[in-house]
């Protein structure tokens, strides 16, 4: 099964992940952490997660002339998505997350965005298979200039565009304006919105203040709660299932990138979100951020889909 074109504009990272029993208060010092290191970046996690799933996928992002550069290119490659648009920066490292995760699957994560922030509007402009895509998916770990820049050009192509605002940062109500679907967890979305988002009943607040501001539809994932969906005709919430969570670090991504999937391929919201929830809660059961990342045929629910 083929999906139609989704490109995924962001970051591409190198994590190097300590796990120990907690997380480091300031100043303190822990001993017996195991260390790894992982391909990870928002942006290269979604392109993952939607091609692993199914999706046919084009990533555009910047890496430098190094050897984390080379090995991000050959990873991306062996996942069958296009790197055609892979550009390589000569001034800039290529972009590394320290990530720390404690036993009960917590992290804190500090990124050094090296080569990511050089990905500008300019580059954007090269990329001709923009106007192809039924989806373009983007987060926040580029520059806001590229994002608006991307934003701009897709909504007068009709273009759907879905932004993963994470990290949490302030965007533009013009931005937010026409814009097809927006994807914060609860921080994310209390951030954006100034609403404390712990339930439903918060996050339907918090969908309403998208909403007003001229986006289509709001999904506010809610962790092991599930996700909550609204647009000006349906209010959804939508349960996860209970699993035990190892590592949450590439949960978020996992799920934006089922989620372009799922609506390639003609599912309705409900079914869309719970293919998207189901392949999240098996990526917390897993260590790391790519190499947590469900296929296809893990995932239950994809023996409903139509298209």
């Amino acid at each position: 099964m083929t999906s139609n074109k989704i490109i995924v504009i962001g970051s591409a990272n190198t994590d190097m992940v300590v796990k120990a029993k907690k997380l480091p208060l300031p100043g303190e010092t822990l001993l017996g952490g195991i260390f790894f290191m992982n391909a990870g970046g928002k942006g290269a996690n979604q392109a993952v997660a939607a091609a692993r799933l199914g999706g046919h996928v084009t990533f555009v992002t910047k890496v430098g002339n190094d050897i984390f550069g080379k090995q991000t290119i050959d990873c991306l490659k062996k996942e069958n998505i296009n790197t055609d648009f892979v550009f390589v920066d000569d001034t800039e490292p290529s972009g590394t997350a320290l990530v720390m995760v404690n036993e009960e699957g917590e992290n804190c994560i500090v990124v050094a965005p090296g080569a990511n922030r050089n990905l500008l509007p300019a580059d954007i402009e090269n990329v001709k298979s923009i106007s192809e895509a039924e989806i373009i998916l983007m987060q926040l770990e580029i520059p806001m200039s590229t994002i608006a820049a991307v934003v701009n050009k897709a909504k007068a192509n009709n273009q759907k565009i879905i932004i993963n605002p994470a990290p949490a940062q302030k965007l533009d109500d013009e931005l937010l304006n026409g814009l097809f679907l927006i994807t914060p967890n609860e921080s994310e979305a209390a951030f954006l919105t100034g609403i404390m988002v712990t339930d439903e009943a918060s996050a339907e607040k918090a969908a309403d203040v998208f909403l007003k501001k001229g986006v289509k539809h709001v999904v506010i994932t809610l962790g092991k709660q599930g996700a909550y969906f609204q647009n000006s005709n349906l209010k959804l919430m939508i349960e996860a299932p209970v699993v035990k969570a190892l590592d949450t670090t590439a949960a978020g991504d996992t799920f934006s990138g089922a989620l372009s999937v799922a609506l390639t391929e003609g599912m309705a919201w409900e079914q869309a979100i719970s293919f998207a929830i189901e392949a999240a809660s098996i990526s917390v059961t897993r260590m790391g951020a790519q190499t947590s990342v469900p296929y296809r045929n893990e995932l239950c629910v994809h023996n409903l889909i139509t298209i």
